[in-house]
């Protein structure tokens, strides 16, 4: 994740670098996942908040409608750490992303990450 102007207006989490996206369905510049059929798929994420006395909260969109949440919010921490998983049933051309709800996050590749695969094609 790098923070950008395009995410301070639509609090999705824009992405800088991609590790692996074996058939290209994951949009570096939307960073927003589509399903190539449907399926079962597992994704997660992990994020890294930046200051302390702030709470974040980052949502697993699916469609614009959200999935699953992880919060982080100890007021004493200048760092933590906020993950979550799920598996998802997708339909053909679903679309799955990370929005930020509330707080900021560490930008740079090395603390904030979201991966995603299809497990069980249907």
């Amino acid at each position: 994740h790098e923070p950008s102007e395009m995410s301070n207006r639509t609090m999705t989490i824009y992405f800088d670098q991609v590790l692996v996206n074996i058939g290209n369905h994951f949009d570096l510049a939307s960073s927003i996942f589509v399903a190539p059929r449907k399926g079962i798929y597992s994704f997660s994420f992990h994020v890294v908040k930046v200051y302390n006395r702030q709470t974040i909260q980052v949502s697993l969109m699916q469609n614009g409608y959200p999935v699953i949440s992880a919060f982080a919010g100890d007021q004493d921490v200048t760092r933590e750490a906020a993950s979550n998983g799920v598996l998802l049933l997708m339909e053909r051309e679903d679309k799955v992303h990370l929005k930020l709800e509330r707080g900021n996050l560490m930008g740079g590749w090395k603390y904030s990450t979201f991966s995603g695969f299809l497990v069980f094609p249907l």
